[in-house]
């Protein structure tokens, strides 16, 4: 199958490229550095763009079967301005199915089930600029009519694979504190051939 990454160098990311290869997927990333690409494989087709470009994305969307973006808001707003134009390419292309790696933040919480995590007591980040844009980014996934799924860790250090965590659907796993970069990477991989979780957030945790 033919998938589009986006945020292919970042953390996760990475570790999501190098899953769709060793399953022999044909892989395309939309990367504004070619140079940070780690990974080398015949399946794999870089193109350098942003995807705060319209025609960039709508570029890269062709003869894809599903779209993965493991983005991160580096203190901007790109998600959620990306967020519109990657649904509207996806819809242009006739693509439906799109997993993003989102933040636990924008989960329900559990004390408060009218907010999300960021907007209560839940959340220990004073500030909530990311967890705002993400917030965004999935109000336009809730809202596009398309396949989404948006897994939410919490606390995320480059840590160890494990293959051992907890997932919950629209919460945080009870007592989950972090999740390793390489296990979000993984459950986040794993949702290309699942439909459990189509029109939810998903929490991680161990």
């Amino acid at each position: 199958m033919n998938c589009l990454l986006l945020g292919a160098t970042g953390r996760v990311g990475s570790h999501v490229v190098n899953h769709a290869l060793k399953e022999n997927h044909y892989v395309t990333l939309l990367v504004r550095t070619p140079e940070n690409v780690q990974s080398t494989h015949e399946n794999l087709t870089i193109i350098n763009g942003n995807v705060l470009n319209k025609a960039d994305i709508t570029r890269a969307m062709k003869g894809m079967d599903f779209v993965i973006s493991a983005l991160n808001t580096d203190g901007s707003t790109t998600l959620s301005q990306s967020m519109p134009l990657i649904i509207d390419a996806m819809k242009e292309e006739g693509v439906r199915r799109i997993i993003t790696v989102g933040t636990a933040g924008i989960l329900q919480s559990r004390s408060s089930p009218e907010l999300l995590r960021y907007q209560s007591s839940e959340s220990k980040r004073k500030l909530t600029r990311a967890a705002e844009d993400h917030h965004r980014a999935y109000e336009w996934l809730k809202t596009s009519g398309l396949d989404w799924t948006i897994v939410c860790p919490t606390y995320l250090p480059d840590g160890e694979y494990t293959g051992q965590y907890r997932v919950e659907r629209d919460f945080l796993p009870e007592e989950g504190a972090k999740i390793s970069v390489p296990d979000t990477a993984e459950f986040t991989w794993k949702q290309v051939d699942c439909d459990q979780y189509i029109g939810a957030r998903v929490g991680i945790a161990y």
